[in-house]
């Protein structure tokens, strides 16, 4: 490689001359014409042909050479039957001083299979290297100093492209070509496995420093500059490329449409074994695309190794707390982690670094303030990490030990920071993007999709030396960023479709809640007050938090030690009427819930015991079953003294009234965990019960469905944290095992859970037709779900309960969040459909500016450079042209009346391809439209 990297400027500038034409004669090869247009690329040839010789040339072309021989046709190659190919300015024709291959071997790599060919190169006096006449024929030479094997140019552009959709190893395709040339096994094929390997390998650096310009720039491929070979998002503000160098003409209240939305993740997939090292693999590309510089990384990294790392408060942050805990025996690495657009799910140049024992701040810090240092001088920077309500505290702090060059200018630049999901309530509301002002309907979850299509070449790269494995996975971002390019106009085009929509909805469904609200002074003036209060958190997140309840949830414990209070009160009054010495009413109820958890927990153990259950598991469950029965008898014989109608209705078998969607009781079968326990709830509605018990059992229940609700949640976020745990850190049969387990054991709890809150509910609805209580609805609504009915059937009232007021506030500031964020999505959307157009536009400039940028003595070079800088440039253009048809008709979609423009009659709202650095002229460049 060292020899290689030598010559690699001389690889790349015989790539680019392959663009043009060639040779300086450019008639026809076969008939002089000199009406040439055309040139096979699977003809090992690179001649010119008219149109009638290119037909007549290709009429007969064999793909594969077969002889017939002893009744069958045997395979045989063009070698043996005397062909020789001939390269050299003369290729296809004698040669005055042909030298051929070191000992006549000479392999080549093709898309039909591996051949073996005969192959002369020119020795002539002014004939190029050996390894330049091979790339002139379009052969990709393993070696610059007497190549023995070649791989066209036609497998390597293949295999490339299959790499990226299929994830195909080098292995596997490499054999599959030895199949495809002998799968018998008879006449082995020559193996140039490891060959081709490094072929692979110069070729992804070559295609990378191509398509970046680097072959254009006259300081060579060595001035590349760190993250220089990176696909950049062009939605996302780049400075003089798609907005205004200077952005001190924005307004304050215009600075959000420039934010710039980052969103930081690792993958503990993409694990990397000890096997090389940096010396004997160093990369060719040295923090030239998405890794960042590998010698100033791991320096940091050593000079700060002694960093203790905080811990977590939080209930999601195992990413912390088990940083210094990961597996990393036999592991140069143990996963990445990385930067993206978090608008538009692309990678950052120098956003991506190796992790070495887990989640560290310290590796994480460097690797995002690298990706950030491209964006110098951006007014607001939007982070979205799963741990940031822990990672921002003392972040500053921490960047001041970082390089000089990764420092940002936080005094000039503000930094918010957001959590996508599955945190506990306070991070939900302080650092969520729903509620958040400027940020329209970013979700934060970008980099996990691009973790998805990465994590299938995971297996391939673990085994992979240090260079190797960057220069692969940047290869891929490269390829998943180009991607992202070619689709933005349907994804824009969908995007805005959806707000609009959406954003029409929202409208309606906060009008609506409001005019339920203004019924009343009283909602006019609360109405007054919350948006009051909304505005002061949305400028200062110190202020109160309205998103926030005010009102403390009724939980079980609180209630019991509320009841028994009252007990102990009506005993000093002498007013208690208690018919047991011991057990009040609301001992009695109490003690039943208590009883129904048991039954349900013993029913579902029972049911998880299995047909291979061991004396001792089933001795416990029966020992259960027994206690329970005697609390039941017990507690039956208390009930009848409260509720004589019981007796009787378990003497009919009346047992058919819960309406729970629980399963049923049966009532034939004779096990505790079976028996219906006959609360208030269960008869109210078929014969007479004490009021005292109705009110008593409500407000259990009321906080038995709060505590159920709350178990839930909890169970639902532990859930989703083992099985991100699992996903990403566990392998083997064993482990994985043990890890399902301990998921159906939260699995079990959560649906225990669930079905107490679908029983409290149930006596809730029995119960409401009998005592004065109306409970709130439970639950929270998400960023893109409609305003429930309920609510806008209301209004407020002064005789409403302060819990209710307390929800209805929330539930109007969500409303209202929603529709503002859907209105902000729509305004961002027109300005990255503009900052699209405009960043294609400076780049096909670029290109144009590189067709002659660098000076060349050979005029078929010089044609090259021409040639594919045109191509480029065309390819911008061609995709800005077809945006642009796709958007035309973005007015149509309501636009106007959405933004709320004053524009007369105008008709029609259309995005323009502004030049970039035109825009210092645009006044204030406020939604950089125009109307026609």
């Amino acid at each position: 490689m060292h020899i290689w990297t030598s010559e690699r400027s001389h690889y790349l500038d015989e790539l680019i001359q392959l663009e043009g034409r060639g040779k300086a004669d450019h008639s026809c090869h076969a008939c002089g014409d000199l009406d040439t247009s055309f040139r096979c690329e699977d003809c090992f040839s690179v001649d010119l042909f008219c149109r009638l010789c290119m037909i007549k040339s290709h009429q007969n072309l064999p793909l594969v050479t077969i002889q017939w021989q002893d009744g069958y046709f045997h395979p045989t190659t063009l070698k043996h039957l005397g062909l020789r190919i001939q390269l050299g300015d003369h290729a296809g024709q004698s040669c005055h001083n042909p030298k051929p291959a070191r000992e006549d071997d000479f392999v080549v790599i093709d898309v039909h299979g591996i051949h073996e060919v005969g192959l002369d190169f020119c020795s002539c006096a002014n004939a190029p290297s050996h390894y330049r006449q091979l790339l002139r024929g379009r052969f990709f030479p393993s070696t610059t100093t007497d190549p023995r094997t070649a791989a066209t140019f036609a497998v390597l552009e293949h295999f490339h492209l299959l790499s990226f959709e299929s994830k195909v190893s080098t292995y596997e395709f490499y054999h599959c070509l030895a199949r495809r040339s002998d799968n018998t096994g008879i006449e082995p094929i020559k193996d140039r496995y490891r060959v081709f390997l490094r072929i692979v390998r110069q070729w992804r650096n070559l295609t990378s420093l191509k398509r970046s310009g680097r072959g254009h720039d006259p300081a060579g491929v060595d001035a590349t500059q760190q993250g220089q070979l990176a696909v950049p998002c062009p939605a996302c503000p780049q400075l003089g490329k798609n907005v205004p160098e200077d952005l001190a003409h924005v307004s304050s209240n215009e600075q959000w449409l420039y934010s710039l939305f980052l969103a930081i993740d690792a993958n503990f997939r993409l694990k990397r074994r000890l096997v090389s090292n940096d010396i004997k693999d160093p990369g060719l590309s040295p923090g030239w695309g998405y890794f960042v510089e590998e010698g100033q990384y791991k320096t940091y990294l050593r000079n700060h190794a002694d960093v203790t790392q905080e811990k977590s408060m939080c209930i999601s942050h195992n990413a912390i707390n088990m940083a210094d805990t990961k597996l990393s025996k036999g592991l140069a690495a143990t996963g990445v982690g990385s930067v993206v657009c978090a608008r538009h799910d692309m990678r950052l140049a120098n956003g991506v670094g190796d992790l070495q024992r887990g989640e560290k701040y310290m590796n994480m810090d460097y690797i995002v303030f690298s990706a950030l240092s491209a964006f110098p001088s951006t007014p607001i920077v939007n982070f979205s990490y799963d741990i940031a309500c822990q990672w921002h505290k003392k972040l500053w702090q921490r960047v001041l030990a970082l390089p000089s060059q990764l420092q940002p200018n936080h005094m000039h630049t503000a930094f918010n920071f957001f959590v996508p999901k599955f945190h506990i309530a306070t991070c939900q509301t302080n650092f969520s993007f729903n509620w958040t002002p400027g940020v329209g309907r970013t979700d934060g979850e970008a980099p996990e999709c691009g973790w998805s299509n990465i994590n299938r070449i995971a297996a391939s790269t673990k085994e992979m030396g240090p260079g190797t494995r960057r220069e692969v996975l940047d290869d891929h971002f490269g390829d998943w960023n180009w991607k992202k390019v070619t689709a933005f106009g349907r994804v824009l085009l969908r995007k805005i479709k959806e707000a609009v929509k959406a954003k029409t909805e929202h409208r309606h469904a906060l009008t609506e809640l409001e005019e339920s609200i203004k019924q009343s002074d009283l909602g006019v003036a609360s109405l007054t007050n919350w948006t009051n209060e909304v505005l002061a958190w949305e400028l200062d997140h110190s202020n109160p938090n309205p998103f926030e309840s005010r009102v403390t949830a009724t939980m079980q414990a609180a209630v019991r030690l509320e009841l028994l209070m009252q007990d102990v009160q009506d005993l000093e009054d002498r007013s208690s009427v208690s018919l047991h010495s011991v057990v009040t009413p609301s001992i009695l109820i109490s003690t039943g819930l208590d009883i129904e958890h048991a039954q349900r927990r013993l029913c579902a153990d029972n049911g998880s015991l299995g047909q291979h259950a061991t004396n001792e598991q089933r001795t416990k469950i029966l020992a259960r079953s027994n206690s329970l029965q005697r609390r039941i008898e017990v507690w039956t014989e208390i009930q009848v003294l409260y509720m004589p109608s019981v007796s009787q209705l378990h003497a009919t078998n009346a047992t058919g009234l819960n309406q729970s969607r629980c399963p049923r009781p049966r009532p034939n079968s004779v096990k505790p965990e079976d028996f219906q326990l006959l609360f208030p709830s269960d008869i109210c509605s078929h014969a007479p019960c004490d009021p005292k018990l109705l009110h008593i059992e409500w407000s259990l229940h009321f906080a038995q469905a709060n505590d159920a609700l709350d178990e839930c949640q909890s169970h639902i976020r532990l859930r989703h944290q083992l099985l991100r745990f699992k996903s990403q850190h566990l392998r083997g049969q064993g482990a994985n095992t043990r890890a399902r387990k301990t998921v159906q054991a939260i699995d079990d709890r959560l649906v225990l859970s669930h079905d107490k809150y679908l029983r409290a509910r149930s006596a809730l609805v029995c119960l409401s037709r009998h005592v004065d209580h109306v409970g709130r609805p439970w639950g929270q609504t998400l960023g893109t779900a409609i305003m429930p009915w309920i609510w806008l059937t209301h209004g407020i009232s002064s005789h409403d309960s302060e819990g209710l007021q307390d929800t209805l506030r929330i539930e109007w500031c969500k409303a209202r969040a929603r529709h503002n964020r859907w209105q902000e999505e729509i305004q961002l959307l027109l300005v990255e459909m503009q900052r699209v157009l405009a960043f294609l536009a400076w780049e096909a400039r670029q290109w144009d500016e590189r067709a002659t940028l660098r000076m060349v003595e050979r005029l078929e070079f010089a044609e090259g450079l021409i040639t594919y800088a045109n191509r480029q440039a065309a390819i911008r253009r061609a995709l800005s042209a077809s945006f642009s048809g796709m958007w035309r008709d973005v007015g149509a979609l309501g636009m106007l009346k959405l933004l709320n423009l004053d524009i007369g009659r105008a008709s029609a709202v259309k995005v323009t391809n502004v030049p970039a650095l035109g825009w210092r002229t645009m006044a204030a460049h406020r939604w950089i439209i125009s109307l026609q």
